[in-house]
């Protein structure tokens, strides 16, 4: 699931005891409250006295491989782990950075928790990311989803409030006995949904309950609309709309292939992890979600599952665009020791950390690392490396305002009902935008 398990990378320079910059630079955040924002002189030295920081986290990323690996070279760093389920974590985060026991270090989601950049609760992170050299090591995209202005109102522009820990991307999983070969066209794959039901089996499983039915929405607007207009509306652009042609093709598509039946009404009460079984006992002949499903899938399908970026419209326009979502983490406005909380967010970006965030179901961070994969993960790892090396990582939609989450999930389930025009669809996602960013 997007908002809950997902993930993004480059080469590393060595962190080490002895690695010193000097610099003139400061951090600092903003301050709402009328109180001067801390500031921090910015060093890539780690101190050789004893240093423990406190992460909080959720759910599912390798966070604690990674906070071992750091360790393992930094001996006198303790990083102290606390994972709270996501919907608790979201709900708390807020209220415990602004505790005297903030965490050093915080998971970060721009769509859930933005409110702790206006509330100057986390540090702008661009004067490390000018001393580690960030913008060549990790991927574009990964950053600017991570970056907004003091308002968090608009992303890709402003300061820096987070550093990716590990990437994921949005594709097409497909049942290699029922689909011999990987659709190079949206003509293609819809032909063989049409096969695969004239066969007798169900053509795509989807979740609609929670994110399985925007995911699929998503991702044929990434290869039917231009990237720069979605990533505008996503990152709350002045003047952008989703009310636009490609949009209603997709959500057009989308209807149409629900009236067909390759989109069955049962998808409205089925939720992702369903969806993702019955893919996965051989129920269907495609399921669109993202990496993290690759683990289950090699287990209880072997070789008999491929993974594919969803198709453009034409074969000379191979994809190269397809969302996704980092791990990301932030370092608190109260932390005593963020520069080493820094040194471990520009371990992240490293070959070494690479390899712990694949085997832990992300893609890694640094996309140019061998991590040695076989298999499906290898089509995936494939696929993403082309793909984030294009700078063609997009965010999810719900990213685009506070409340389109609750827009996008009964939206979709209207859209396969045939409950919901999709004019009406995208004016419901809209009206989200112009409530949140202004008209």
């Amino acid at each position: 699931m997007r908002i809950t398990t997902p993930a993004r990378r480059h080469a590393l320079v060595a962190l080490g005891v002895t690695a010193t910059l000097a610099l003139t630079a400061c951090a600092g955040t903003s301050s709402t409250a009328g109180n001067p924002a801390p500031k921090v002189d910015v060093s890539t030295t780690i101190p050789s006295d004893p240093v423990t920081l406190t992460l909080a986290y959720t759910n599912d990323p390798p966070t604690k491989a990674l906070i071992d690996g750091f360790t393992k070279k930094h001996p006198n760093v303790t990083i102290k782990p606390q994972m709270t389920p996501f919907n608790d974590y979201i709900k708390s985060i807020k209220l415990a950075m602004s505790s005297d026991a903030a965490p050093d270090i915080a998971q970060y989601n721009p769509g859930a928790m933005n409110s702790l950049v206006p509330a100057g609760l986390i540090l702008d992170l661009g004067p490390w990311a000018k001393a580690y050299g960030w913008n060549t090591k990790f991927p574009p995209a990964s950053l600017e989803v991570l970056s907004s202005d003091k308002s968090a109102k608009q992303f890709g522009t402003g300061g820096l409030y987070a550093a990716p820990g590990g990437l994921s991307v949005l594709g097409v999983f497909y049942n290699k006995k029922i689909v011999k070969e990987a659709p190079k066209t949206l003509a293609e794959f819809e032909a063989a949904m049409k096969q695969a039901k004239d066969a007798g089996h169900t053509p795509l499983s989807n979740g609609a309950l929670q994110v399985g039915g925007f995911h699929l929405w998503n991702a044929l607007l990434n290869v039917t609309g231009d990237v720069a207009d979605y990533r505008s509306w996503v990152y709350g652009k002045p003047g952008s709309t989703i009310e636009n042609p490609a949009a209603l093709k997709a959500t057009q598509m989308l209807t149409d292939w629900a009236k067909k039946g390759y989109i069955s009404s049962s998808a409205s009460a089925t939720a992702d992890a369903d969806a993702l079984a019955s893919f996965a006992k051989g129920g269907s002949a495609f399921l669109i979600t993202g990496n993290w499903a690759a683990s289950t899938l090699e287990t209880e399908m072997g070789n008999d599952v491929g993974f594919f970026l969803m198709p453009t419209e034409s074969a000379d326009k191979p994809a190269n665009v397809a969302s996704g979502a980092s791990v990301a983490y932030a370092i608190s406005a109260k932390s005593k020791n963020p520069n080493v909380a820094a040194a471990f967010l520009d371990y992240l970006g490293s070959p070494e950390a690479a390899k712990i965030e694949f085997d832990g179901g992300f893609m890694p961070v640094d996309t140019k690392t061998e991590v040695g994969a076989q298999g499906l993960r290898s089509e995936i790892a494939t696929v993403f490396a082309q793909v984030a090396q294009n700078n063609g990582i997009v965010p999810f939609p719900d990213f685009a305002s506070p409340g389109m989450i609750d827009k996008l999930t009964p939206g979709i389930q209207g859209l396969i009902n045939d409950k919901m025009a999709p004019d009406a669809f995208l004016r419901s996602l809209q009206e989200s935008w112009d409530a949140h960013h202004g008209s």
